[in-house]
C-alpha cells in the first residue's frame, strides 16, 4: 500500500467530497451552487494530493493547454452560475487533458476480468436472461 502524507490525505478527501458534490449538482438539475463548491474542492485537492507546482506544471505544459484553458474556463463558467455551459466546457477540457490516460485506464479495466472473484460475479451478470 502506499503511504501517504497527512497534505495527501486531505487531499483524497477534498477530492472526494468534490466529486461527491460534482456529482450531487448534476443529480439537482445543474445547481450551480454545488458544481461551483465541488469544483473548487476538487482542484485544491489536487493541489494537497500532487503540490503546487507540479499541479501549475501539469496544467500549463504547451501540449495541454487547450484542455486547462477549456477545463479551467468551464470552472470559472460555472463560479459565473452559468452551471450547463460551464459544465460542458469542463467535459471537454478534461477529455482533452486526459486523452493520454484513458488507454491506461481501459486497459486496468479490462485487466479486471483476471481477478477471480470479479470474473466471476461478471459472467453472472453477463448470464442473466431476464426479460424485464
Amino acid at each position: 500500500m502506499v503511504a501517504l502524507s497527512d497534505f495527501q490525505r486531505i487531499g483524497v478527501g477534498l477530492v472526494g467530497f468534490g466529486l461527491f458534490f460534482i456529482l450531487f449538482g448534476i443529480l439537482l438539475y445543474f445547481d450551480s451552487v454545488l458544481l461551483a463548491l465541488g469544483n473548487i474542492l476538487f482542484l485544491s485537492g489536487l493541489v494537497f494530493i500532487i503540490g503546487l507546482r507540479r499541479t501549475f506544471s501539469f496544467f500549463f505544459q504547451r501540449s495541454k493547454m487547450k484542455g486547462s484553458s477549456f477545463f479551467l474556463g468551464g470552472v470559472i463558467i460555472v463560479l459565473l452560475r452559468w452551471p450547463l455551459l460551464g459544465m460542458l466546457l469542463e467535459a471537454y477540457g478534461f477529455i482533452n487533458l486526459f486523452r493520454s490516460f484513458f488507454p491506461v485506464a481501459f486497459g486496468f479495466l479490462g485487466s479486471m476480468v483476471n481477478i477471480p472473484l470479479l470474473s466471476k460475479l461478471l459472467q453472472k451478470v453477463g448470464d442473466s436472461s431476464s426479460m424485464v
